[in-house]
Formats: C-alpha cells, structure tokens, sequence
C-alpha cells in the first residue's frame, strides 16, 4: 500500500473514530476498552487516580494542622516522646513560641540518642531538627508529585495565603489518590479490626463494625443508628473530632490516634479511670 492511501485511510478512520477531545472522552475511551476486557479494573483505577491529580491542588488532600502531630522547639524529649511513640509517625514539624515552624524533626534521628550514655537533659532539639520545606496550599498534586520524586523528600508543610502554617502534606497522601489506600505496619487490617497493646488498651479501627467491637471488647454498644464505631464515637463528639481528641463512652475511654479533614481512622481504647467519689 502506498503512503498516500496509507494516509486516505487514516484520514477516514479519524472521521469515524475521533480522538478523545478532553478528560471526559478519553475517560469514556478507556472504560470502553475496560468493558472490552483490553484493561483489566486495576489499571483502569489508576490511570483514572493520576488524571484526577492532574486537577487536585494540595489543599485538597493535605491533613490540616488541628490534625497534625507537632513538636515545640522547646520541648524536653520525655515531653514529646509519649507522642512520637504513640502517634506512629516518622516526621514532626518542630514549632517554636512564636508559632513558626522551625524545622522537622525525623523520629530515625533520635535512635543515636537512645544507643548512646548521653542523658536526655543533654538533648537539643535544634541540633536534629532538619530544615523544611514549604508549599502553598494552591499547588497542583501532579507539581509536588514530580518535586517529591526529583528532589528525594516526603512530607512538605503547608502554608496558607498569607504564608501561616496551615497544614501538612506527604508523598503517600498523593499517592493514595492514584493507587487507593496504601496501609503500612502500623496499620490494622481489615480483618484485624481491634489490636491488643496489652494493659487493657486497644487500636481500633473505625470502621470495624459495632457487632464485632461489641464480640471483641464485651461491650454492649446498640447497632440501630449506626454501622460501625467510628459512627458512634464521632457522634459522641458532636463534630468531627482531630487527633488527640477523647470522649468517654460505655466505661471506655476512645482516643482519635490517626485522621484526616474527612474522617476518623483509628482510635485508641482504655478503660475509663473512673472519677474518685467525694
């Protein structure tokens, strides 16, 4: 065939079968080759996840600072060490009094401190905090995905417009828009919906089910109005509750240990210490 008839056929098939013109059109172009089994549901998820980032801005997954971990700069580390433990994480922004955010701190940097004869008193938070890096609120995912990546860092704190710390954004929560969920060790799984740490305290997950809280923690907690225990507890606060944030129900003491701007994870569970009589 020759290259003029090559192209007259092309030219035709174009006609009759266009390019996909925007971000609907090809969306509809892959799901047909979804429902023709040319992509299998996963990939099709994907490759949906990285065009949405394409039109998300920051703000839109960042965890707001009411949520975040934080650390000030004039802490005692027997101070901020119950939270660094408890909290899971692996970086705190490190605020000083004038509510600026002078560093982060990374939790690998105080293994050298825990192996070595220097007394706590000896610590300087300064001299561990690493510097951080701000981004604005307004800043394209698809941006930061690209800076993560080249620049080798993974968590960028946020500031607002008029440049106040407003928040905290990290490579998994942009990640997560792309490729769903990604739980690490610290995570329960789904069928592990409660976690003993022993001394009568438990991870729970909130989403677990208020029947299998029930079966698991001998409690007695009614399913009529909700499904799960996070339902219970958040309405219990009366607001969507941040990290740290407890509430007593049932003889049960229901800490907020991991959440975002949406939603509660994770609580942390302990008897309740009863109030001593007068």
């Amino acid at each position: 065939m020759s290259e003029r008839s090559r192209s007259l056929i092309e030219r035709i098939q174009k006609v009759w079968n266009p390019d996909p013109q925007d971000r609907d059109e090809l969306l509809d172009v892959l799901r047909d080759a979804h429902n023709d089994n040319l992509l299998n549901a996963e990939v099709l998820s994907i490759i949906e996840g990285a065009l949405q980032v394409a039109e998300m801005q920051v703000r839109d997954v960042m965890i707001p600072r009411a949520q975040v971990v934080e650390i000030r700069s004039m802490e005692a580390i027997d101070e901020f060490m119950p939270r660094v433990v408890e909290s899971a994480h692996s970086r705190f922004p490190v605020i000083n009094d004038a509510d600026d955010v002078v560093g982060v701190l990374l939790a690998k940097d105080l293994l050298p401190l825990l192996m070595s004869d220097r007394s706590s008193n000896d610590f300087q938070l300064k001299e561990v905090a690493r510097p951080a890096r701000f981004v604005p609120e307004s800043k394209r995912l698809d941006t930061l995905l690209r800076e993560f990546r080249d620049q080798r860092f993974h968590m960028a704190l946020v500031v607002d417009e008029f440049g106040e710390f407003a928040g905290l954004v990290t490579i998994e929560d942009v990640l997560e828009q792309i490729v769903g969920d990604i739980e690490d060790e610290h995570d329960i799984d789904e069928d592990d919906g409660v976690r003993d740490l022993g001394d009568n305290v438990y991870m729970v997950k909130a989403t677990l089910a208020i029947e299998d809280f029930n079966e698991a923690m001998k409690t007695q907690f009614a399913d009529d109005e909700f499904d799960t225990i996070g339902g219970i507890v958040v309405h219990a606060f009366g607001h969507l509750p941040a990290i740290d944030e407890k509430v007593v129900l049932g003889g049960w003491e229901f800490e907020v240990t991991n959440a975002d701007n949406r939603r509660v994870h994770l609580f942390r569970v302990a008897k309740a210490v009863e109030a001593p009589s007068s």
